[in-house]
């Protein structure tokens, strides 16, 4: 019996725009939380989170950590909404072709109103477009469907990486969106230090890789990889890893900058008669090849499971 009739599908072809736009008001809204967060290692604050409306950066901290706000776009209304810990609460509408400008100009109001002064490097992280936040008028494709459904496999997916991390004694982040590429995403870490990087590479990637991790995430497709797909590396990666099985048969290993990538496309995933047995089982056979290259202690780092209680 199947049991993916409740995972609704999605595609990156013909949703570009929509992704796009969505993606934007994500990165608007991740810089301000990353400009108010304390930090913490791996780029971990700067990150938002899958919750019952929607997105959300989760609380925010200001007015010098005696108040927080948060930002949640809400898909069931369509709207981003700001509470703070004051009581207060603003919202706009995301439907009718609000533009990207128009999005970061509504935000910096209500902030503005709220007292929460922040200021931010307004540009587009990584996304190929060099201008202001405040002047991208081209974006302008929010789409109450594909966000719906686009959130509800986020929702889903949350859950079952949230299930794959309680397994793991070692250090582990949280489920959390990165979304300077918009992907969810929970990574291991042997506790081992990592080669360091040369000199030139980007202090985002230096922080981020630090240790030795395996990662894992869920992105709904880019131009390298033109579909939605589940996807885990090993950092470094190991000599020989893409010689170890993955499952289902369907998942493969792809070469990724010179790294290999263990990938599971969503629509494979859709067609295996238990989607949540099959994402499982992908996440541990890519952990269990990522650590066993790479000599973790596998047996002292796995939790047991708890019997009878």
């Amino acid at each position: 019996m199947s049991h993916s009739h409740n995972l609704p599908s999605l595609h990156y072809e013909g949703n570009k725009q929509k992704k796009m736009t969505l993606h934007l008001f994500l990165q608007i809204m991740g810089k301000i939380r990353l400009k108010s967060t304390p930090r913490k290692n791996h780029w971990w604050y700067v990150t938002e989170y899958v919750s019952t409306k929607g997105i959300t950066t989760g609380p925010v901290p200001y007015n010098e950590g005696m108040d927080t706000f948060d930002m949640t776009i809400n898909v069931h209304q369509h709207q981003l909404e700001v509470n703070t810990s004051k009581g207060e609460f603003a919202s706009f509408s995301l439907l009718d072709g609000i533009s990207v400008a128009d999005f970061y100009q509504q935000l910096s109001e209500i902030l503005k109103r709220f007292n929460i002064s922040i200021s931010i490097l307004d540009k587009p992280y990584d996304l190929k477009i060099d201008k202001p936040f405040g002047k991208i008028t081209e974006y302008h494709h929010y789409d109450k469907a594909y966000t719906r459904d686009f959130w509800r496999i986020l929702l889903w997916v949350d859950g079952v990486f949230k299930e794959f991390s309680g397994r793991f004694y070692g250090k582990t982040c949280p489920v959390h969106l990165y979304w300077h590429s918009m992907d969810l995403a929970v990574t291991r870490f042997s506790g081992n230090p990592a080669p360091a990087m040369p000199a030139e590479a980007r202090l985002s990637d230096k922080d981020a890789y630090s240790h030795e991790c395996i990662s894992f995430g869920f992105w709904g497709g880019d131009e390298n990889m033109p579909e939605p797909a589940f996807y885990s590396y090993t950092y470094p990666s190991p000599e020989g890893i893409n010689q170890e099985p993955l499952m289902p048969s369907t998942a493969q290993w792809v070469d990724s900058n010179g790294s290999q990538m263990a990938l599971l496309t969503y629509s494979d995933l859709l067609k295996t008669p238990d989607p949540r047995a099959a994402l499982l089982d992908f996440l541990e056979s890519a952990y269990t090849a990522g650590a066993k290259k790479a000599d973790w202690d596998i047996e002292t780092l796995k939790v047991p499971e708890l019997h009878n209680i």
